[in-house]
């Protein structure tokens, strides 16, 4: 019997199917909590150790701060705005502001622990035609570059405005990946001045640093907010670690953001080795003053090979060597994450990045902290309010590069700021070797038209956060990502994997299987939840919101619909043969598991989809970008077969299996 899909959660299940889906809810949820609650008892165990204290960290203004730079951030690279071609600034943030008044620059509703949230930032995803990119279970659907050797040419997708724009931002695509492989081993800064950091060098010694009482005076009390947000533990800071410890992108403050946080996470071997710091390692005790905020007394060399205490730790506390060695159990879930970054049935191993740099996408963000209600603080080194928690840019290839365009205006005529008055009126970096607690962190404070870039495994290793300033930013980073199973190419490939299993009469039009083996059918349900679950629920649920803009995903996302449809069809003939009571015992037994076991899983998650779709938060969103409830749809083309009630299938293959 033949129902609409819409059905699926009125129709009653049976109590073996609702034991089934419990089981099968109740042991992933095992697998997953056994795992967090050990995570945050670790958590727990190292916030206590810290205490009240911050970590020290050092800005430009402070002695030592090239030194750090140096010895623990040599990855990073500053490009400063005025070695940048003066045109090509000009077509870039004029393209920036065309994008922000046309309104394609959205707020993200990302999954973070069965929980959705929506991004702190608002953002687009422009790159190679039909690549996707992925991260905290969304996503992104590419707007085409439009430049004028890809196949997008002559194509009436956008508007010829909305074209220029995509066209500026490769070019300034194209620069990135032509200055990043010219950077040389050592490089860290590109300058318009020769001799400008041998400059700021000698002002560093008469500037001298700041106490952390400056930088909490000009944070608006942090001393004040502290007695909120470390009056629990775990709901502050046991909250930014656990979502440190997953992987997300930009735009959830204190939630992880812009990229990622532990994608490939590795602790250093010097973990664990001693109980006592190395002085090469230590920061230089320099009282309780400097037990907050920044640290000026902080060097790279053992001073007169006295005996050093973790900066920031009272002396009731263990050596931080001991304290990091505790972290090295955050990584876990790092390899069970990145296996499962793209969502396809058959993770492809790891990639290692090689050869000429070529970015195949550039994630745009726009944030206004004027019109950004609630703003954590970066809670472990005071550096000020964050718009993007600490993370490592996710679902990239493996020591690639990452190049970010950054730009900050008064408003959206596109004014440029000049800076405020002091470092933390402007836009900055965060940067801090992950799960590092005795190395000094890095603040980069960022000019309008600034660049830097993230070079060999700086990523990897490093963890980098995004400060908020006084006035609006736009970026746009540059990246490349893994696409391994995240282009159209790949899935289109993927559907004709499946539907080579089906024969259509060209007559009649009728459909059968060709090959009955377990493993066969198999293998084509697993790419039907894939066109599913990682393409057309995706597309309807956020990536259909930019076809008013760019319609480019139009035409292959109805081809995926019709290639889904024909999947469903097969499904059907599945069960047709499961139930054919001239099958053998054993064969049919198999052959029916394997049907079951890919349904429950799909019922699963089309409950899942649903829920998101209904809820309260996407309930607030305006009709031009609420989800979809679709592959919930009404079927728009007669010929095609109508979508299968699920609980009915599963109820008639579990009454089969008794029977067996």
């Amino acid at each position: 019997m033949e129902m609409p899909l819409v059905r699926v959660l009125q129709q009653p299940a049976s109590p073996l199917m609702k034991a089934r889906l419990c089981k099968h809810k109740s042991r992933n949820m095992k697998r997953s909590g056994d795992s967090e609650g050990e995570k945050r008892r670790k958590r727990r165990k190292l916030l206590q150790e810290l205490g009240d204290q911050k970590i020290p960290f050092l800005g430009p203004s402070d002695r030592g701060y090239q030194q750090l730079w140096d010895s623990s951030y040599s990855g990073l690279v500053l490009r400063r705005s005025c070695s940048l071609p003066a045109e090509l600034h000009g077509r870039v943030q004029a393209a920036l502001l065309t994008l922000r008044r046309k309104g394609c620059l959205l707020r993200d509703l990302v999954r973070i622990r069965d929980r959705d949230v929506f991004t702190a930032v608002s953002r687009a995803l422009l790159g190679e035609p039909g690549h996707t990119y992925r991260y905290l279970d969304t996503r992104l659907f590419a707007i085409p570059w439009h430049s004028e050797d890809t196949d997008v040419k002559g194509q009436n997708c956008c508007d010829p405005d909305f074209r220029a724009a995509c066209k500026a931002l490769w070019e300034l695509n194209t620069f990135f990946c032509s200055d990043v492989s010219q950077l040389k081993e050592g490089d860290r800064l590109t300058q318009c001045v020769k001799g400008e950091a041998e400059a700021k060098q000698g002002e560093e010694g008469d500037t001298g640093s700041k106490h952390s009482e400056d930088s909490k005076n000009s944070e608006g009390g942090e001393s004040e907010s502290r007695q909120s947000e470390e009056g629990d533990t775990e709901s502050k800071h046991s909250e930014e670690w656990d979502i440190e410890s997953k992987h997300s992108e930009e735009g959830c403050s204190g939630s992880k953001q812009e990229g990622e946080w532990e994608t490939e996470s590795k602790h250093s071997s010097e973990e664990g080795e001693s109980s006592q710091v190395k002085p090469s390692e230590a920061a230089v005790a320099a009282g309780s003053e400097h037990s907050e905020g920044k640290f000026p007394g902080w060097a790279p060399k053992a001073i007169s090979g006295t005996e050093t205490k973790p900066v920031g730790l009272g002396a009731q506390e263990k050596p931080v060597a001991q304290l990091k060695h505790s972290l090295s159990g955050y990584h876990i879930e790092d390899t069970e994450e990145q296996a499962s970054g793209q969502g396809c049935s058959q993770p492809s191993p790891p990639q290692v990045y090689t050869g000429p740099v070529k970015f195949n996408v550039t994630l745009l963000n726009y944030m206004d902290p004027a019109a950004t209600s609630q703003l954590k603080e970066e809670p472990y080194y005071g550096m000020g309010k964050m718009a993007v928690g600490w993370h490592h840019d996710e679902n990239l290839i493996s020591h690639s590069p990452v190049a970010v365009y950054s730009h900050s205006c008064h408003n959206d005529k596109g004014e440029s700021s000049e800076g405020g008055s002091g470092e933390m009126a402007c836009w900055r970096i965060g940067l801090k070797v992950a799960w590092d607690i005795h190395t000094p962190g890095l603040m980069l404070p960022l000019e309008s038209g600034d660049c830097y870039y993230m070079r060999d495994d700086l990523n990897s290793t490093h963890q980098h956060c995004v400060l908020a300033g006084e006035t609006t930013r736009f970026s746009s980073t540059h990246r490349v990502a893994e696409c391994s199973s995240g282009t159209l190419t790949y899935i289109q490939s993927r559907c004709q994997e499946a539907l080579s299993n089906l024969h259509t009469d060209p007559e009649t039009g009728s459909h059968n299987l060709l090959a009955l083996l377990p493993t066969t059918l198999q293998h084509c349900e697993e790419i039907h939840n894939e066109v599913e679950f990682e393409w057309l629920r995706q597309y309807w649920f956020q990536g259909q919101r930019f076809a008013r803009f760019c319609s480019w995903w139009t035409g292959p996302m109805e081809q995926l619909e019709k290639d889904w449809k024909l999947m469903e069809t097969m499904t059907m003939l599945f069960l047709e043969t499961v139930e054919e009571e001239g099958q053998e015992g054993e064969g049919r037994r198999e052959m029916a598991e394997t049907l079951l076991s890919s349904l429950t899983d799909r019922h699963q998650q089309r409950q899942t989809w649903r829920d998101r779709c209904h809820s309260s938060l996407a309930q607030t969103l305006p009709p031009e970008e609420a989800p979809v409830d679709r592959p919930f749809w009404g079927v728009d083309d007669p010929s095609m077969p109508l979508p299968f009630d699920l609980a009915d299938i599963i109820n008639r293959v579990e009454s089969l299996l008794w029977r067996m």
